[in-house]
């Protein structure tokens, strides 16, 4: 007889069900200066989104960089209209139940280290980090994602806004966090209409 039952088997469940996914839609928006809500469509990236984080006003990082060039990685764009806002590399972790956010970028404009403090658009990066959450759930997997906090800044943002767990870090690397279960839910449930 097959049998699981040895002392290291565990089995995730995920934390949403097919009704709750199959029910509802996902709306991305980010909010305006004037706090009003502005749908947001997110699309795969094009080489054109990436030669324009090269052009003024320029971005932090370059995308048409070799280390965003990598085939692993899924990368979409977020648009207002025809305006890029930010832009997101993810990896799909199928053997480690999760989705990788590799890096997310805001425009210049929106982006906390280079808007001045009056940012064009808010809430950015919590829908690019939804948008990880729902590749996971769209993948067979659990909804978790795992990320890098780049600032103590970053990481007490992910940990105190987003429910993020620091995970355990090797070598000389970034701390990573994980957002799943509860945390993970709230954040994917702020876009299902």
């Amino acid at each position: 007889m097959d049998s699981f039952n040895f002392p290291l088997h565990f089995s995730q469940k995920p934390w949403y069900t097919v009704y709750e996914v199959r029910a509802v839609q996902f709306r991305p928006f980010v909010y305006d200066a004037m706090n009003r809500q502005v749908p947001v469509a997110i699309e795969p990236m094009t080489p054109q989104d990436a030669a324009l984080t090269d052009r003024e006003p320029l971005w932090q990082t370059s995308w048409a960089s070799e280390y965003l060039a990598d085939e692993n990685y899924e990368k979409y764009a977020a648009r207002v209209g025809d305006e890029l806002i930010a832009l997101a590399a993810y990896e799909v972790l199928p053997t480690a139940l999760v989705v990788h956010i590799v890096y997310m970028e805001a425009q210049p404009e929106s982006n906390p280290t280079l808007d001045g403090g009056t940012p064009k658009y808010r809430g950015i990066g919590r829908l690019l980090i939804a948008y990880g959450i729902k590749l996971s759930i769209d993948s067979g997997l659990t909804g978790d994602v795992v990320l890098e906090a780049k600032t103590t800044s970053l990481a007490k943002h992910y940990e105190e806004d987003f429910g993020a767990v620091l995970l355990p870090t090797f070598q000389s690397s970034a701390p990573r966090y994980l957002i799943a279960d509860e945390a993970a839910k709230r954040i994917f449930f702020t876009y299902l209409d």
